[in-house]
């Protein structure tokens, strides 16, 4: 599978993520989870954002005028040491343009706030084209599901021991669109654009049911679903993170 396109066609799909640099940990504290998902937003328009400049201005971070939006984002999460974005673009270079203007303005940030020199990131994000429906499908699950990790480790291979645990923990976990597609209503909502997806989901309740059939125990999160090749070749390499 490739790890890097080159560039990016519109109105295709691509799943986009990144790690800390030797894996390190990107977001230390809920300021930090905050400023990126503020960033999220900000840098996802043609105007140049200076957060200073909102700041003095009074203006509500997720009313700022941006722009046009370069892409839509169908889902995201921030874990503490890496982050995905399930994005397709809108302009031409549109999500190469986001994604420089998004690590730039984070590792900036994070620098100067705790003294660090040097690459905040494992080289440049890595890019995913997303060419089955089903591969789609199955990566907003995925996606909202990486928070898991916080609670076990192995709880792919093994299960879970309360599914109503499990998704109540989900469901409140902040960093993540799945707070969204609960239908829960906040400010960042608004740094999706689900009208530029396939609308797998008319309502929470389906995508609750789609992510309680992946909360069952299983070794190959593929073997039960066809991912395409790419799908396939993505869960083989995640599935060692």
């Amino acid at each position: 599978m490739a790890q890097r396109q080159t560039s990016f066609a519109i109105g295709e799909f691509y799943h986009i993520y990144n790690r800390g640099n030797h894996k390190q940990e990107i977001f230390l504290d809920k300021q930090d989870y905050d400023r990126f998902q503020r960033l999220l937003y900000l840098c996802n328009g043609s105007v140049p954002i200076n957060i200073r400049d909102i700041r003095t201005s009074s203006v509500d971070f997720y009313k700022y005028e941006r722009g046009d939006q370069l892409v839509s984002i169908g889902a995201y999460c921030l874990m503490p040491n890496h982050f995905h974005v399930l994005a397709t673009p809108l302009v031409e270079n549109g999500l190469s343009v986001f994604m420089k203007k998004l690590g730039t303005s984070y590792s900036m940030y994070f620098n100067k706030r705790y003294g660090f020199t040097g690459s905040l990131f494992e080289g440049r994000y890595k890019a995913s084209y997303v060419g089955e429906d089903t591969y789609l499908k199955y990566l907003y699950s995925y996606i909202h599901l990486n928070p898991m990790k916080l609670l076990g480790k192995e709880w792919r291979e093994k299960g879970v021991s309360s599914t109503k645990e499990a998704i109540d923990y989900l469901s409140k976990f902040p960093h993540s669109s799945f707070y969204d597609y609960v239908g829960t209503s906040r400010r960042e909502g608004v740094i999706l654009s689900p009208e530029g997806f396939p609308q797998y989901f008319q309502t929470s309740k389906e995508h609750f049911t789609e992510v309680l059939d992946w909360l069952s125990p299983r070794t190959d999160l593929g073997e039960e679903t066809d991912l395409g090749e790419e799908g396939e070749d993505f869960v083989e390499m995640f599935l060692r993170l």
